[in-house]
Order: structure tokens, then C-alpha cells, then sequence
């Protein structure tokens, strides 16, 4: 039986595989336990006691200072905040707070995870913007950053660094992997932050109007909590010491404004959809062809299966 470790373990990804782990959805991969790893890793008992099961550890460290890890056979590194607020009000502070957490995890897992498959969760924001003309973006893409507003340009940065740091570990005979995560939906997704996605559902269930506010085309897509978890688990489980890098997340874009639209119709809320009258676009989607040739993983869930299952869990929640 193996052990997994989340590094980072409190937030939207730790949260969906702790749910995955307590549906025995990890039973491909023998996880029997695993060590949710955050900086008040305690706080999961008040906010999410039913994820907290006999097998799972809880371990209240700093990535950025601890002085050891636990060893484990899988390793996800998932800690970095997705509040865009953050970014914004501090994005130097946010920017050091990755790598510091990155730069001090490589030290320490040349220590304690040498027989460790481990994968690293970056972004999509490395690629910086994409291309209007660009339907997806592979992993051989280079953008420029220097295009990006002052927060995302500090995050896109910092995961570059990371990325970077993980690479070299393979260079150290460590079995690593990098996944480029996009834009997700599921029933731990917060609903007060920059995610639309997140907001529309908050909207739905409290019967509240879906506003959108953009007067320009975005296209976003969204990968389900459950694909998520499978996709992490699969890339962990092929990390060896050339650390491949696969993009996360749906290929299926849908303009904004649709989503609004459709969300609002199957739950008999108002919506207020302003017309497009800017021609710039705002794309954020990967292509996902490297991920499903090398490692045959499909989306099994659509959006609306996605949004569908996510908002009856979260009316059972309430």
C-alpha cells in the first residue's frame, strides 16, 4: 500500500483529493493513506471534518521553513494561493512566497523523497497571454509575459521559477513531473473569489441574478474536481528524472457570456449578459493532446455533468 503527501493540502486541489480518497477513487494508484500538509493543516477538522478519516495524517508545517518532510510515495506540491487578491495587494510577497515554498521543498525532497514520484502543480500563466488566433496552447509554447497585468505577471513569473527548481531535481536522479493546471469546477471551488465559474454557482444558490460584466469575448474551460484528481495521480505516477510537463484541464472553451446564459436558464435565475461590443478577445484554454496521446486520460465529465453535479453537492452541503 502506498502513502501520498499534499503539500499545500488545505485548499480547492487538497480538498478534492481528500473527497477522491474517501470515494476510494486512489485505489488505482494503493493509496492507503494520505498527509495533508498546510500551514494550519488543523483547520481542515472545523471547515471539512468529513474529509479527515482514520487514514488521513494531518501536518501543520510551513513549506517555505520546515525543517524535514514526511516520506511519502507520491508527492503533490500544490501550495500556492489562487486569490487573485493576493496577487494584487502583494505581488512581489506573493511571488517570493512560491518560490521560497519551491526552492525549499527541492532541498529538502533531495532528503526525503529520492524514491518518491512527485509532481508539481504550476499554471497555465506561464505560457502568459495567449494568442487571440490560438484555439489551445501545447507545452512547447512560449509567451511573453511581459503583456500580463502587474498580479498575474508576478505569479507567471514565480511558477517559471518553480518550474525551473522541480526540472532540476531531475537532474539530481529524482522522479519528477510538472502539471500546468488551468481553470477547474467542483464542489470545493471557492465562490466569493476571481473564478466566474465560481460566482455564477454562488449565484444559483442563493437565487440571486448571474451578472457578467465583461463587454469583450472570454473563453474559458473547465475541468471537473474528479478528472483532476485522475490526471494529477497519472502524471505523478509517470514523473521520472526528465520531469514531462503536462497541461491540466478542459479543451473545451465556451465564451463567458454563454456559460451565464446556460446557467441561468437551467436554474430559472435572471441573468444580466451585457452585448459584446469590444473585439478583443481573452482566451485561457490548453490544448490537451500531449496528456491524452502519452497517458490515454480523458475528460469524463462535460461541463454540464460538471455543473450539474457540483451545484446538487453543494445544495446537499447546505
Amino acid at each position: 500500500m502506498k502513502t501520498l503527501l499534499v503539500i499545500g493540502g488545505s485548499g480547492f486541489f487538497g480538498k478534492s483529493i481528500l473527497d477522491a480518497f474517501s470515494r476510494n477513487l486512489l485505489a488505482p494508484w494503493h493509496i492507503s493513506k494520505i498527509i495533508v500538509m498546510s500551514r494550519n493543516a488543523n483547520k481542515l477538522l472545523h471547515d471539512t471534518p468529513d474529509l479527515v478519516g482514520q487514514n488521513v495524517q494531518l501536518y501543520s508545517a510551513d513549506i517555505t521553513n520546515t525543517e524535514s518532510l514526511p516520506f511519502a510515495d507520491y508527492v503533490i506540491h500544490a501550495a500556492a494561493s489562487t486569490d487573485v487578491r493576493n496577487y494584487l495587494s502583494s505581488p512581489e510577497g506573493e511571488k517570493k512566497n512560491i518560490q521560497a515554498g519551491t526552492y525549499h521543498f527541492c532541498d529538502l525532497a533531495k532528503i526525503h523523497h529520492q524514491n518518491s514520484k512527485i509532481v508539481y502543480v504550476s499554471s497555465g500563466a506561464v505560457y502568459g497571454v495567449q494568442p487571440a488566433n490560438l484555439d489551445g496552447i501545447d507545452e512547447s509554447f512560449v509567451g511573453d509575459l511581459s503583456k500580463m497585468a502587474t498580479g498575474k505577471q508576478d505569479y507567471a513569473i514565480a511558477k517559471q521559477d518553480a518550474e525551473k527548481a522541480i526540472i532540476d531535481l531531475g537532474q539530481y536522479g529524482l522522479n519528477v513531473s510538472i502539471a500546468r493546471c488551468f481553470a477547474f469546477v467542483g464542489k470545493y471551488l471557492p465562490l466569493d473569489q476571481h473564478f466566474a465559474i465560481g460566482n455564477f454557482i454562488d449565484d444559483v444558490l442563493k437565487n440571486r441574478p448571474i451578472v457578467v460584466n465583461a463587454t469583450h469575448q472570454v473563453y474559458r474551460s473547465y475541468m471537473y474536481a474528479d478528472d483532476l484528481v485522475e490526471w494529477l495521480m497519472t502524471i505523478a505516477d509517470n514523473s521520472s528524472t526528465d520531469c514531462p510537463i503536462y497541461n491540466v484541464g478542459s479543451d473545451q472553451a465556451i465564451l463567458v457570456n454563454d456559460l451565464a446564459k446556460e446557467m441561468a436558464e437551467s436554474y430559472h435565475v435572471e441573468s444580466e449578459i451585457p452585448l459584446i461590443s469590444d473585439s478583443s478577445i481573452d482566451r485561457y484554454i490548453p490544448s490537451i493532446k500531449k496528456t491524452k496521446n502519452d497517458l490515454g486520460l480523458i475528460l469524463k465529465y462535460t461541463l454540464r455533468e460538471s455543473i450539474t453535479e457540483t451545484v446538487r453537492q453543494l445544495r446537499i452541503k447546505k
